[in-house]
């Protein structure tokens, strides 16, 4: 048994691990129970398999086969969406959905149906996933796409890596004119001033998004900076240039005593002040404008060997928005939010995945240093407030929701649980079902 943790570091397991290889050889150990494991990028428990087995899928990162006209690419499920990215800007595709981190595999991106800048416009990465092979711990190999096996197509999109193990992805990629996003970045002084500049954004811009300081008060109560975009027709190098790309690297556990209320202050009034004036626009590569903690090896670090815990919500979007605003007020009022919070509005778009995430409203995502139970008491008091606002949280992201308010927030879990593979399981899954047995 090795001892595992997802990127969150909390909570810290024993479990086996089996390494898989070439693709059309692939057999399952029969010993324990499973769960595919891409790169850990998942922040509670839904990646972690305690006292069970691990499915280590990085061996599983060949391309197989790709449609320069179409942009369709046909790779193994543990390509990453680094190399995708590497694969495909040189000949004028983008990926469809990324979210914050390029470290993922495409078949982790598939288990937790990911999303990014652009959901108001273009849904989650599964709305972009055309097919992929399954398989089953009974040796079964399923083609799954919207026309054959939909059932578990639908199930395996957002499923958690509980219906088998992904073998190969074929996915729609999106053409572009190059590596550069065309950006405005926009201070506003409070939420109803996000409100209003998301409302605004979304037809103009594909992808939009905000940081907020979750830490100020009073007046400066929900302040931020917006952040607009569009892919550019500028020219620019594919990769940043070997003084930009230089990266940084967390060398080890910060003190936990650095982390408090004064100094996440301070970096959350630098960072709102670093823009000068109310509107830049700027002309600015993708890696920095997608991925701006990817620059810093082992950022999760920084909050210490205890790790942290993330929290990500989607409220309903009302008239006067009380349900992110109530959320929000929990948040400033704890004291003990992060350096980095982000919120978005969510568009309309359906995903294909009957356990999908995102859903229309606004979503906020913050990382909480794990203080003990203080900190687990947060977690319970937003957890129930989500609940009672009548929103949902994302499993990725968890390590703490109440079973009871998981299967209200994901009110298909009975029918998608008859397509979990019998010999597939997780951390995660056995938390939230542990009250139905």
């Amino acid at each position: 048994m090795a001892v595992g943790e997802s990127w969150g570091r909390y909570p810290r397991v024993k479990q086996s691990v089996y390494s898989l290889a070439w693709r059309n050889e692939v057999s399952l150990p029969e010993d324990q129970l499973l769960l595919p494991y891409g790169m850990g990028r998942s922040y509670g428990d839904s990646c972690l398999n305690d006292g069970e087995r691990i499915l280590l899928t990085s061996g599983l990162n060949k391309f197989i086969e790709f449609d320069g006209e179409t942009g369709v690419v046909h790779c193994e499920a543990g390509v990453t969406l680094e190399m995708l990215l590497d694969f495909g800007l040189p000949r004028g595709w983008f990926l469809p959905v990324t979210p914050g981190t390029k470290y993922v595999s495409v078949g982790g991106a598939i288990a937790n149906d990911v999303h990014g800048k652009n959901h108001h416009c273009a849904g989650t990465f599964g709305c972009h996933v055309r097919s992929f092979e399954l398989l089953r711990s009974n040796g079964e190999r399923l083609i799954c796409s919207p026309e054959e096996n939909t059932e578990m197509f639908s199930a395996t999109i957002g499923g958690m890596g509980l219906t088998g193990l992904i073998l190969w992805v074929e996915l729609q990629l999106k053409p572009v004119e190059g590596p550069m996003i065309d950006l405005q970045s926009i201070q506003f002084g409070s939420l109803d001033e996000f409100f209003q500049l998301s409302s605004e954004s979304d037809q103009d811009f594909e992808y939009t998004v905000s940081w907020i300081d979750c830490i100020a008060s009073g007046a400066s109560l929900g302040r931020g900076i917006f952040m607009r975009g569009n892919h550019s027709k500028v020219k620019g190098p594919l990769k940043q240039n070997s003084l930009l790309k230089r990266i940084a690297t967390v060398p080890f556990d910060a003190p936990g005593f650095l982390l408090n209320r004064h100094t996440m202050g301070a970096f959350n009034t630098v960072y709102y002040h670093k823009q000068r004036q109310k509107k830049v626009s700027s002309t600015v590569h993708y890696d920095p404008f997608f991925y701006p903690l990817d620059a810093v090896h082992h950022w999760n670090r920084i909050y210490g060997r205890k790790g942290f815990l993330q929290f990500q919500c989607v409220v309903p979007k009302d008239s006067d928005n009380e349900a992110m605003k109530a959320v929000f007020d929990q948040v400033v009022r704890s004291g003990s939010a992060s350096f980095l919070a982000v919120m978005k509005e969510f568009g309309n778009v359906a995903s294909p995945g009957m356990m999908s995430f995102p859903r229309e409203g606004i979503t906020l995502c913050l990382d909480f240093p794990l203080q003990g139970d203080e900190t687990l008491r947060l977690m319970k008091r937003l957890d129930d407030m989500v609940f009672d606002f009548d929103g949902a949280m994302y499993p990725a992201k968890d390590a703490t929701m109440a079973p009871e308010h998981f299967r209200s927030y994901y009110p298909q879990w009975e029918e998608f649980s008859q397509y979990v593979d019998p010999r597939f399981s997780s951390s995660f899954w056995r938390r939230v079902m542990k009250e139905t047995d």
